[in-house]
C-alpha cells in the first residue's frame, strides 16, 4: 500500500541496474554528475543474476566433472566420482554474491544511490517510483534506460513447474533425467551441453538446418560433434507445435520436414530467444519512438527520440550482448557529460561458451564479400599448436580475415579452447587499424594458444612456418 509520495532532483537516473545500467551509472558518476539508478529486483541485473554468471559457473562444473571422469586417455583413472547438485548450486550462488557484492560496493563507493523499485515515466522530466510502501519522484535531467530483456514465452510451451525459461534451468535444484530444449542457439546449446555432461539426456529442437545459427557453419561444426560424443541429439528443421505436462514430466509434439513426432522428458527448456522490457514504462506516453518489436530508436550517441532520455543494451538494436551495454553505458554517460564519445560497433566480439567454445569478432569471410571487399585469409588449427596438444585439446581453429590490398585485420574467428579469451587481441587489433603484418611479428610467447592466431597470420601473408603452402 502506497503511503506517501516525495519528489528528488537528480542529474542522471538510470533505469535498470544490469551491466549496463550500473557501469552507466558509474561513468557519470566519475563525471561529475549526480545518479540515482532504479531496479526492480536485484542489483547486477540478469546477467549477474540469472544469466551470465550462473551460467558460466555451471558450465565450468560440469567441464571439470567431465574432465575428472574422462582423463584416462592421458593416463589418469579416477574412480567414485560424483556430483553433489546442491553443493554446485551453492557454489554458484556464492559467486553470483561475490559480484553483485561487488557492484553494490562499486556504486556506493562512487556515490550512486540504488533505489528498488517499479519506474513508471510521469513526463519527459519525470519518473515515479513505487515500492510496496511508498511512491516517489524523480526529476532528472537525463535518463538513461537500461531495462534488459526477458526470455520469450511461446504460446503452446508456457513457462511452469516442467516448462522452463533460461532463468528457471540455472536453478534447478537437480539434474534433469531428461531434458528437451526448443531452440539451438547459444543459450540452448550452452545449457544443453552442461546437463549433458552431467548426465541428463538431452535433445535439441532447432527450426534452422544447423545449431548456432548466427555463426559460420565451418565453427559450428566442431560443436555439433562434440555434441555426438555425448549422446546429445540434435533434430533440425524441427518446429515445436504443443505441449502436454503431467507431474513428472512433458510430451512435446515437433515437426519435421512435414513428419509429426513426439518426444516426453522430465522439462523442457525454451531457448528462442529474448524480448526487451519496453512495454510497461509509459514511453508512448512521453514520445520515445521504439519499432513493432519494442526496441528504442537511438541515434550514434543512444539518444532517443525524447532529446534527454537514452537507451542501451537489450532495448536497442543489435546482439543481447552484456558487454555490448556496458560500452553503451559508458557512451550514453559521457554524451550526457558534454563529451563527444559515439558507438562505433565494428570491434564487438560474440561469444559461445560451447564445447569446444565460439567466438568471432569484425567480420567473417562470408559478410566481407558482401560488401564488395576482396579479402585474404589465414587459418590455423589447434592440432599443429604444441600448447593445445599438452591440454589434450586439439580441435579447433583460428582464422583471420584481411583486406587483400591494405593487409587490414577485418575479423577473426576461433573455435577451440580458450576462444573467449584469445578473441580479445583480434578485438584490439581490428580497434587499433592492425594489419595481418601486425600480427605475424608479434611476438608471442611459446608455448601458448596465442600463437596460433601468429600462425593464422602468417598463414595469410604466404609464408607460414609451421604448415605446408600449397
Amino acid at each position: 500500500m502506497v503511503v506517501g509520495t516525495f519528489t528528488t532532483d537528480v542529474d542522471v537516473l538510470v533505469i535498470g541496474s544490469g551491466p549496463g545500467g550500473y557501469v552507466a551509472a558509474i561513468r557519470a558518476a566519475q563525471l561529475g554528475k549526480s545518479v540515482v539508478v532504479v531496479d526492480r529486483a536485484e542489483v547486477g541485473g540478469v546477467c549477474l543474476n540469472r544469466g551470465c554468471i550462473p551460467s558460466k559457473a555451471l558450465i565450468n562444473a560440469a567441464h571439470q566433472y567431465e574432465n575428472m571422469t574422462h582423463a584416462s586417455e592421458i593416463g589418469i583413472t579416477a574412480e567414485g566420482i560424483k556430483v553433489d547438485f546442491t553443493k554446485v548450486q551453492e557454489w554458484k550462488n556464492s559467486v553470483v554474491k561475490k559480484l553483485t557484492g561487488g557492484v553494490a560496493q562499486l556504486l556506493k563507493g562512487n556515490k550512486v544511490q540504488v533505489v528498488q523499485g517499479d519506474a513508471f515515466f510521469v513526463n519527459e522530466s519525470t519518473v515515479s517510483v513505487a515500492t510496496e510502501n511508498e511512491a516517489s519522484q524523480y526529476k532528472f535531467n537525463h535518463c538513461i534506460i537500461a531495462t534488459g530483456s526477458t526470455p520469450i514465452e511461446l504460446k503452446a510451451f508456457k513457462y511452469g513447474k516442467r516448462i522452463l525459461s533460461s532463468t528457471e534451468a540455472l536453478a534447478l535444484p537437480e539434474i534433469p533425467k531428461s531434458l528437451v530444449v526448443i531452440g539451438g542457439g547459444y543459450i540452448g546449446i550452452e545449457l544443453g551441453q552442461t546437463f549433458a555432461k552431467f548426465g541428463t539426456k538431452v535433445t535439441v529442437l532447432e527450426g534452422s538446418d544447423t545449431i548456432l545459427p548466427g555463426f559460420e557453419k565451418e565453427l559450428s561444426r566442431f560443436v555439433s560433434r562434440n555434441l555426438k560424443k555425448i549422446n546429445m541429439e540434435v533434430v533440425t528443421e524441427a518446429l515445436a507445435k504443443e505441449s502436454k505436462a503431467t507431474d513428472s514430466d512433458v510430451t512435446v509434439t515437433y515437426t519435421v520436414k512435414g513428419e509429426e513426432k513426439q518426444i516426453a522428458a522430465e522439462y523442457v527448456l525454451v531457448t528462442v530467444g529474448r524480448r526487451p522490457n519496453t512495454s510497461d514504462l509509459g514511453l508512448e506516453s512521453i514520445g520515445v519512438k521504439m519499432n513493432d518489436k519494442g526496441y528504442i530508436d537511438i541515434d550514434a550517441q543512444c539518444k532517443t527520440s525524447a532529446a534527454n532520455i537514452y537507451a542501451i543494451g537489450d532495448i536497442v538494436a543489435g546482439p543481447a550482448l552484456a558487454h555490448k551495454a556496458s560500452y553503451e553505458g559508458k557512451v550514453a554517460a559521457e554524451v550526457i557529460a558534454g563529451e563527444s564519445s559515439v558507438i562505433d560497433y565494428k570491434a564487438i566480439p560474440a561469444v559461445v561458451f560451447s564445447d569446444p567454445e565460439i567466438a568471432s569478432v569484425g567480420l567473417s569471410e562470408t559478410e566481407a564479400k558482401a560488401q564488395g571487399l576482396q579479402v585474404v585469409t589465414g587459418k590455423f588449427n589447434y592440432a599443429v599448436n604444441g600448447r593445445a596438444l599438452t591440454m589434450n585439446a586439439g580441435d579447433g581453429f583460428v582464422k583471420l580475415i584481411g583486406d587483400k590490398e591494405t593487409g587490414l585485420l577485418l575479423g577473426a574467428q576461433i573455435v577451440g579452447p580458450e576462444a573467449s579469451n584469445l578473441i580479445a587481441e583480434m578485438g584490439l587489433g581490428i580497434e587499433m587499424a592492425a594489419t595481418l603484418e601486425d600480427i605475424a611479428l608479434t611476438i608471442h610467447a611459446h608455448p601458448t594458444l596465442g600463437e596460433i592466431a601468429m600462425e593464422a597470420a602468417e598463414v595469410a601473408l604466404g609464408h607460414p612456418i609451421h604448415s605446408i603452402v600449397k
